[in-house]
């Protein structure tokens, strides 16, 4: 995928190929398949219980044959970036030398596009391996407007993702994220602040403020990931392209049966829209 015997530098090559620039400087270590597989049951028993901790997904795995200690499960969760989602202190943790922003949405009536974006990140699956997957949904029209995949949990690839989506699609009033460390970061929240867009960020009790982009895992996971056992980064990249086209384009319940793409459009401020 990457040629570093190629004249083309590096850096180019990895924005043509929309891969993050930490995967340049990335080495692999060895996942064993044992642990490979209790990552993708783990993975699929937070989808369907996303309310279990280590314990219970233990429990879940040994109930589906699989023998393994709950601090194992536990190392697994943290390399996978996920969390049980439940009230309870300290769910998140952010970078102790990064700001953490307050939560800006409480009783907000969110109508229009571009009033609040909302960002996470979520670990994917592969045939022989895994990567990690951030994107960025407009919260009233449910518009995936960009996303990356990336084989490292740094801030690059969420500042790629932020900056194609302003690029594209202007400035949002409001931009709500978790407290991860990706999100507190100077270098996101930098861009954030340079277009006066208001920083958000989910505080404790606040466990189901990303509750869209949550379904949104739900149905790429189930809908494309699991059914397509993506062999390679590469190969993910392709297909999540043509996922994400799809999901923007299809009716959704939700939307009183109107596409994200229908309902973006259609509530966007007309001053957007001329600009």
């Amino acid at each position: 995928m990457i040629d570093r015997d190629h004249p083309l530098p590096l850096t180019r090559q990895s924005e043509i190929l929309k891969l993050s620039r930490s995967s340049l400087y990335y080495e692999a270590v060895p996942v064993s398949d044992r642990d490979l597989e209790l990552m993708r049951l783990i993975d699929e028993i937070h989808l369907k219980y996303p309310y279990m901790g280590s314990r219970s997904i233990r429990d879940q795995l040994e109930d589906r044959g699989h023998e393994v200690g709950r601090q194992h499960v536990s190392t697994l969760m943290k390399k996978m970036g996920i969390a049980a989602m439940y009230r309870k202190p300290k769910t998140s943790k952010p970078h102790p030398d990064h700001k953490v922003y307050p939560y800006l949405l409480r009783g907000l009536e969110i109508t229009k596009a571009n009033h609040v974006w909302a960002a996470d990140i979520t670990y994917l699956p592969m045939a022989r391996g895994f990567c990690y997957l951030v994107a960025i949904m407009d919260w009233a029209s449910r518009k995936v407007l960009s996303w990356r995949l990336s084989n490292t949990l740094d801030a690059s690839f969420c500042v790629e993702a932020l900056q194609e989506a302003l690029q594209k699609y202007g400035t949002p009033e409001i931009f709500n994220t978790d407290q991860g460390s990706q999100f507190t970061s100077d270098d996101f929240t930098k861009i954030l602040r340079d277009r006066g867009i208001s920083i958000s960020m989910d505080g404790k009790g606040r466990w189901m403020d990303n509750v869209f982009i949550e379904r949104l895992w739900w149905s790429v996971k189930y809908q494309d990931v699991y059914l397509k056992a993506y062999e390679s980064i590469a190969e993910a990249r392709n297909g999540l392209k043509e996922y994400f086209e799809f999901y923007n384009r299809r009716r959704h319940q939700s939307l009183d049966r109107r596409t994200p793409d229908d309902v973006y459009w259609s509530t966007l401020p007309q001053l957007q829209v001329a600009a």
